[in-house]
């Protein structure tokens, strides 16, 4: 179709033209579609909405597919400036933004385990396994760095199909373990794929593993203090400019951008925008959130949520759409047992990948962990396995970005792109499907409820006790003064409650007085200055 087609009423095309018209129209009517067969499913066994949304974009692809007769179309092509720009940054900063803080930073250093060090070895597996089996099959021209990238690439997961199954009050642990591990293991295989890019193979010393190693710890702690910095900012900004005087829109159009700022400042300094964003969200939950109105509140938080479901949503169907555009299975010129061997190869190098890591770290953490309630069961181990194994979009985004360029045009490049968009819907339609049954098999969702994660744990006031406790109980009734439990002592005994101990000190003193937070109270002329403060998102 003519990108310079003439609309009725002489509307000049240069601005508004047909086929733009037409992928709005196409694009919102499966956008709604999506939402009324996703409610409509809610209580199926064996689908979600995500499978919903990928099955439609499959389907609204090959209609597309017929009407063009077989031609390429522009509404097929995935591109990955729209997914990185304008999808994925609403969907991870509203992931920090409605993140339960409290159970997150419990679990964090599990997390970091799994998202980090557990993301580091499934690359290193997969990235050997491509190395060593992929000249075998046939596919010779990739270059080291094209296998490294498809390690970075591969180990990206999509636990969405997971998390709308899991439940946060059902199973709490479990689901922030999976939660976080996503958002930390999406951003760490990004962080993964650009320190690859930046490293060059035409030297390879003794230095290449340090420099991909020091490259990447850079990465992962400049974006996240970009992150934090700016959420204080606005933190700040609006604590300071809007004291007095509020308005709804302004505030609500402030946080959003300033968000997206942080992401686009991530970007154009070359570091992670994932990880930035993240945690703008959880700073900005923390602390602006609680300094805006009441009906300020209720927006945002709508409000983020709203749009992250719906980039959710046409990311899905972005996908399968993508799937039909035939001009990329044309360019690989491979067979049908070559490409069947190619994607086989790459999933069950993420199978291997995914459960080098995730059992074995497990294990280890349950031989440390003192508290039952802490500790990952094999069941549990089997539930956080099977949710990494599913790939999504930012699996394809990367490998677009790596293999799609113009002077990539060969025909084992395309069959990379081919072979992950093959892996990536045989991963969420099939496994997406067996998830639900799964977990209700493996959990036992109707049976006896499994032990909360936060029954044995020492309570703040527990702590607080201890601190100051006597040595000695007969001593209670003398002058000698109360000795000190050591923090040392305590930070070994109980180390997340002890240190969210002291944070939350320092918080009290130093944080909440410059930037608001939980307790403060946005002063508002005709309304009683003592509101209730809400306390939800803590």
């Amino acid at each position: 179709m003519s990108s310079h087609e003439h609309l009725p009423l002489e509307l000049d095309s240069s601005f508004l033209n047909t086929s733009t018209i037409i992928a709005l129209c196409v694009f919102f009517a499966l956008l709604c579609a999506c939402i009324i067969i996703g409610h409509l499913l809610e209580e199926n066994r064996w689908a979600n909405e995500s499978i919903t949304a990928l099955l439609l974009g499959l389907c609204a692809g090959g209609v597309v597919f017929l009407i063009r007769k077989g031609a390429s179309s522009h509404l097929l092509k995935f591109s990955e400036d729209l997914f990185f720009l304008y999808l994925l940054p609403p969907i991870i900063f509203n992931a920090g933004f409605q993140v339960k803080k409290k159970r997150f930073f419990k679990n964090f250093s599990t997390i970091l385990l799994f998202g980090i060090f557990g993301t580091v070895i499934s690359f290193c597996i997969i990235s050997l396994g491509v190395f060593w089996i992929f000249r075998k099959i046939g596919v010779k021209s990739l270059s080291l760095k094209d296998h490294l990238a498809i390690g970075a690439i591969m180990s990206a997961t999509d636990s969405v199909c997971t998390l709308q199954v899991l439940s946060q009050d059902e199973t709490p642990f479990l689901y922030s373990i999976v939660f976080g591990e996503g958002v930390v293991n999406d951003a760490t295989s990004i962080v993964l794929f650009n320190s690859v890019q930046t490293l060059d193979f035409h030297n390879i010393d003794g230095l290449t593993v340090l420099n991909l190693i020091g490259t990447f710890l850079y990465l992962l702690f400049t974006s996240t203090a970009l992150g934090i910095a700016v959420g204080l900012l606005s933190a700040f900004i609006i604590k300071t400019l809007y004291f007095g005087r509020h308005s709804t829109d302004r505030e609500f159009a402030l946080m959003i951008l300033m968000a997206y700022l942080s992401y686009l400042l991530a970007e154009l300094l070359n570091l992670s925008g994932i990880l930035t964003v993240f945690f703008c969200g959880i700073v900005m939950s923390h602390y602006t959130w609680h300094n805006v109105t009441e009906s300020s509140r209720i927006t945002t938080k709508h409000a983020f949520a709203t749009m992250s479901f719906i980039a959710e949503t046409f990311i899905f169907l972005y996908v399968g759409m993508d799937a039909l555009d035939i001009d990329k299975w044309r360019e690989s010129k491979a067979s049908a047992g070559t490409s069947a061997a190619v994607s086989s190869t790459l999933f069950a190098l993420v199978l291997v990948g995914r459960a080098a890591f995730v059992f074995p770290i497990a294990n280890i953490l349950n031989c440390v962990q003192k508290r039952e309630s802490s500790k990952i069961h094999f069941k549990q181990q089997v539930i956080v396995w099977w949710a990494g194994l599913m790939r999504g979009a930012v699996t394809i985004a990367l490998s677009y970005s790596q293999f799609a360029s113009y002077t990539r045009k060969s025909p084992e490049s395309a069959l990379m792109i081919t072979s992950t968009i093959i892996v990536v819907l045989f991963s969420t339609i099939v496994c997406g499907s067996v998830t639900k049954p799964l977990i209700e098999a493996v959990l036992l969702r109707h049976g006896k409820p499994m032990v909360s994660d936060f029954t044995d744990n020492v309570s703040l006031e527990d702590l607080r006790v201890q601190l100051l406790e006597s040595g000695d109980p007969s001593n209670s009734n003398n002058n000698q003064p109360a000795r000190r439990a050591s923090s040392l002592r305590l930070l070994i005994s109980h180390p997340t409650t002890t240190v969210h101990y002291f944070w939350r000190k320092f918080d009290d003193r130093f944080m909440r007085p410059m930037f608001g937070g939980r307790g403060f109270v946005p002063f508002v002329p005709s309304t009683p200055t003592g509101a209730a403060d809400e306390s939800s998102s803590a």
